[in-house]
């Protein structure tokens, strides 16, 4: 592949020239990845638009507040790293970019999950986790291929239904929320790693009473009983 990784001491801005790279696949504009940049962007320039081959866009550890519509002419991208920044919001133009698998989103200032988030449905992995989310929309049963869900250290004081219809999740990790319930349906998650190889960002740190945290360490198939047992009572 062909890869760019930007450094130097005395950088302000990314140099011009590297948006007539058109042929560049890797582009590396990350702080704290080693020979890196050592300054933070406060802005993403719009002509990144320019880099229609790119698959992958290392762009965490700045300070960034927006980014560009133009993104979403990035039509060959497969990985964005945006952990990280000041984000609030993300352009719509993002729900364009078809092949995105991997897109980091941790420790930003995001108060709900970005609509266009829900239309990347090849998305596999989505790590949102340390914003401000208070709601997950009903349109995330869009991204039916998605595996690993880290939604940790936000807001939710509830999940929607729909997120039990996310049948290949392995990994949801929903610690330190507000969360007191989860959906009915959750037990039909039945890949989760909950049980098998739990963890304490699975869903530790919240009030949960429905079901209680000794149920949910268990796993789906206990979750899936519990609920069954409150039908029949």
């Amino acid at each position: 592949k062909k890869k760019l990784k930007i450094s130097g001491r005395e950088l302000t801005s990314v140099p011009a020239q590297v948006f007539s790279l058109d042929q560049l696949q890797v582009l590396e504009m990350s702080p704290e990845r080693e020979s890196c940049l050592r300054y933070r962007m406060d802005l993403l320039p719009s002509e990144i638009g320019h880099l229609r081959n790119l698959t992958c866009l290392y762009m965490d550890s700045n300070n960034l507040k927006k980014i560009p519509a133009e993104i979403g002419t990035l039509s060959h991208l497969e990985r964005l790293t945006l952990s990280n920044n000041s984000l609030h919001s993300l352009p719509p133009e993002m729900g364009t970019l078809g092949r995105l698998h991997s897109l980091h989103l941790a420790n930003n200032s995001l108060t709900e999950l970005p609509a266009p988030l829900c239309q990347l449905r090849s998305l596999t992995f989505l790590d949102v986790s340390d914003n401000k989310i208070g709601t997950v929309p009903s349109s995330i049963r869009h991204l039916e291929k998605l595996e690993t869900l880290l939604l940790l250290f936000n807001s939710l004081k509830s999940l929607p239904e729909d997120v039990c219809l996310l049948r290949n999740l392995r990994t949801l990790w929903l610690g330190n929320n507000c969360l007191q319930s989860l959906p009915a349906s959750f037990g039909e998650l039945v890949n989760l790693d909950w049980g098998d190889n739990y963890c304490s960002c699975n869903f530790e740190g919240n009030p949960l009473e429905s079901p209680p945290p000794e149920v949910c360490s268990r796993g789906p198939k206990e979750i899936r009983d519990y609920f069954m047992s409150l039908h029949r009572t």
